[in-house]
């Protein structure tokens, strides 16, 4: 893998918030960044655009429009927390904070996505935060409604009908179990969360003349779920970490997920933007799939036709036994 030149460590941590930069170097560091701030031109632009011009003329194709560039946007949160379009954290949360899809606070996907990179970890789902596995104890202790809803879940059908709903419900109420626990950092990022949320609102019902509700399960809803279709296939357990994380060729679906397809690629530099995928991976596929164990599909069609009724694998984690069976780690 390192025989070529083009694979590059990222010069800038993306675990450290880097509120005290010079603005001078702010501006060094940003300015190569230009494909991220014609992204996020591009996406807040076609989101006024879809919602004050377009829908009151065609509704229907703005709504659809609509849920593609939030979409769209959350991929662009996803390079934010990992420093781009600028290394400061309060700079890029200003920038992409907004909760055009509604269910997550920002600050605490940041969190939480950061975690999920400890690739060491990756898919235990008492570090992963990001993990679809369930620990056996865990499991064992659902209701049996709750299970079954996870199991369709575990379905492409099921992720893109019920994933936004389990994922964003569950994700609220362990915050606010933590915030019952006295942690300030959670219950600040769900403040911030509420007041962005209200900002939201304020833009669709005023400005777009459309009523909140139809945009929170239209748009937003949707726009979530096309991300449920990226994170589907994303990570797998394997004994070794470079195996945990697949690849996606030859989609059309690449730039709405900004490259994020090539999902190996980004785990083994996080710090690299979205406009270096391609050349990252297309400089040594062959290593590439190596690194993965040929964890890869042609597409998503191929995901789509493999696991739209049928489930990805088992909700319970192939590593960890407790009593002699098998569960999630």
């Amino acid at each position: 893998m390192r025989k070529n030149v083009y694979f590059m460590e990222c010069t800038i941590n993306t675990h450290k918030n880097m509120f005290n930069l010079g603005w001078q170097a702010l501006y060094r560091a940003s300015v190569p960044e230009w494909p991220t701030w014609l992204a996020i031109v591009f996406c807040y632009g076609s989101w006024w655009s879809l919602g004050y011009w377009l829908y009151p003329v065609a509704p229907w194709v703005a709504l659809a429009g609509l849920a593609i560039v939030v979409a769209f946007h959350s991929s662009l949160q996803h390079e934010a927390i990992h420093t781009h379009p600028t290394p400061s954290a309060l700079c890029n949360e200003v920038l992409l904070g907004l909760p055009l899809g509604l269910a997550y606070p920002y600050r605490r996907y940041r969190e939480t996505h950061l975690r999920h990179h400890d690739d060491e970890h990756l898919t235990d789902p008492h570090a992963d935060p990001e993990s679809y596995y369930w620990d056996g104890n865990d499991w064992a202790k659902l209701g049996r409604v709750y299970r079954f809803l996870l199991s369709i879940n575990q379905t492409l059908l099921g992720r893109l009908l019920l994933g936004p709903l389990l994922g964003s419900v569950r994700f609220f109420i362990t915050d606010m179990r933590r915030i019952a626990a006295g942690n300030r950092g959670v219950a600040l990022a769900w403040v911030i969360h509420a007041v962005s949320i209200l900002i939201v609102a304020i833009i669709v019902t005023r400005g777009f003349h459309m009523s909140f509700w139809l945009y929170a399960l239209g748009p937003a809803y949707i726009g979530t779920s096309l991300i449920g279709m990226r994170s589907f296939c994303e990570h797998r357990w394997h004994d070794a970490t470079g195996g945990r994380t697949v690849i996606v060729e030859g989609s059309l679906l690449s730039f709405l997920f900004l490259f994020n397809n090539l999902h190996s690629v980004h785990h083994r530099y996080p710090g690299q933007p979205w406009f270096r995928m391609r050349k990252l991976y297309y400089a040594d596929r062959t290593a590439w799939l190596t690194l993965n164990h040929g964890y890869v599909f042609k597409g998503y069609r191929a995901i789509l036709w493999q696991y739209l009724l049928r489930a990805k694998e088992p909700l319970l984690h192939p590593a960890q036994q407790t009593s002699g069976e098998k569960h999630q780690s």
